[in-house]
């Protein structure tokens, strides 16, 4: 059997973490198993959705490697939502409801007073067709309920084990809105079917909506997924993400800085059992991928972590895989220059600042306090700076000026970049060269 997922966003906003943790278990798991990744754009709310966001959607997943074998628009498979929707109504399991939203409202205050559960009483199965009449004669439109068999829908989900949905403790879904609209489950099902999706991965809150969404397929074909539902995104303080979904979007993510493998390296390892690390590539993910490693409680999400897994995914990057960014950003040095800075940033765009200080002028930074002995240094650095330098220069200084560890150390490195800490120091001074370091030494702008 081939394997066959899908994730399914809509066009309405940009992908942040929450749905592209979605989107990278599905791709995770199909690459594993060597299947299809289908990519869906539920676009059946028409005045939300937009071809800006679709097109912001594939970017977004095309920046992050998460290629598709195949899209498709709900948009352009109407057709096929209203002939499934017939052939319910035909079997008598799709049934037209007159209820307002405020009639609604009051029945499910009226129950809960009367201690009972607020589930639909299914009026609409018993109106006569005058009584339909004498509605449409008022102006309303029907909204279409699919009926629950009452009966308890079982599965065994990858991630929750034997799970159980007793449908006669659910209202009946509505499939079809008042104005004609279809609202996310039949269509969405419809599709599972034709598109032969043989493994439905999402979110845990969707458990419950699994065990109407059951009834629908078994209501309408033979064909039924096996289900995955993982466990939710938090924040590190365990409340959910939604106050702050905007600047955990991709395009934002990407805005900052951050490595599209170090975000799919955490939203990977969250809630599982691996450790949390940087993988180097997205092959190393997908043959660690298994539905076994997860755990059930919230996958806490860190953004400190993330700049975390960001920072240890750059000090393993060769030089060929960020040339040409640093290229872009006009920052000078090459290869030497990378090897020596990658350990000390935590994102790429930070090389610009050891880029100024290594290539570009600028004073030396030195307090009152240690002026005599940076002047006494320079005087002291030779004229030819060799990988050997460094330790024969500091071991001079130490003996004739009586100073070791850091404030030996310390007024150098501020004299010479300005910073308190940053790139071993040796190689350093060998970029820097021996007329730069004197100068900034002697607190002159070099």
């Amino acid at each position: 059997m081939t394997v066959i997922a899908r994730f399914a966003p809509s066009p309405t906003g940009r992908l942040h973490v929450g749905n592209v943790r979605t989107a990278l278990m599905n791709w995770l798991f199909v690459r594993e198993r060597g299947g299809k990744f289908i990519l869906r754009i539920d676009d059946t709310d028409l005045e939300r959705s937009t071809n800006a966001y679709e097109e912001g959607i594939k970017e977004d997943l095309g920046w992050l490697g998460l290629n598709w074998d195949e899209s498709f628009n709900q948009s352009h498979r109407f057709p096929s939502y209203e002939a499934a929707a017939n052939k319910l109504r035909e079997d008598g399991l799709l049934y037209a409801c007159y209820e307002t939203g405020e009639e609604l409202d009051r029945q499910r205050k009226l129950q809960r007073v009367q201690g009972k559960p607020p589930v639909y009483n299914r009026a609409g199965l018993s109106l006569t067709d005058d009584e339909k009449a004498a509605f449409e004669a008022e102006g309303r439109k029907p909204h279409w309920r699919f009926k629950l068999s009452g009966e308890v829908a079982k599965w065994n989900d990858m991630v929750r084990g034997e799970q159980s949905v007793d449908t006669s403790s659910l209202s009946d879904p509505v499939l079809i809105r008042g104005d004609g609209s279809f609202l996310y489950t039949l269509p969405s099902v419809v599709d599972d079917i034709e598109a032969k999706i043989t493994h439905v991965i999402r979110g845990e809150d969707h458990v419950t909506n699994s065990g109407a969404q059951i009834e629908v397929f078994k209501a309408l074909s033979e064909h039924l997924p096996t289900f995955a539902h993982t466990p939710l995104l938090v924040g590190k303080d365990g409340k959910g993400l939604s106050k702050r979904i905007g600047s955990l979007s991709m395009k934002e993510l990407k805005e900052q800085g951050l490595e599209p493998l170090a975000i799919c390296s955490l939203l990977g390892k969250i809630g599982t059992s691996d450790p949390i690390e940087a993988r180097p590539s997205m092959e190393v993910l997908k043959d660690e991928f298994s539905f076994d490693k997860i755990g059930r409680a919230p996958a806490r999400f860190d953004e400190d972590e993330l700049l975390l897994v960001n920072s240890r995914l750059l000090h393993d990057t060769p030089y060929e895989a960020v040339k040409e960014h640093l290229e872009s950003m006009n920052v000078g040095g090459a290869e030497e220059f990378w090897n020596l800075i990658r350990s000390n940033i935590s994102k790429v765009k930070d090389a610009a600042g050891w880029s100024t200080v290594i290539y570009s002028p600028m004073p030396g930074r030195i307090e009152a306090e240690d002026k005599a002995f940076c002047e006494a240094a320079a005087n002291a650095l030779p004229d030819v700076i060799t990988p050997e330098t460094w330790g024969q220069w500091t071991s001079t200084l130490k003996v004739d000026h009586a100073r070791k560890g850091k404030t030996l150390f310390l007024p150098l490195r501020r004299a010479l970049t300005g910073s308190d800490r940053g790139p071993e120091m040796g190689k350093l001074l060998e970029l820097l060269g021996a007329e730069k370091a004197k100068a900034r030494l002697l607190g002159e702008t070099a």
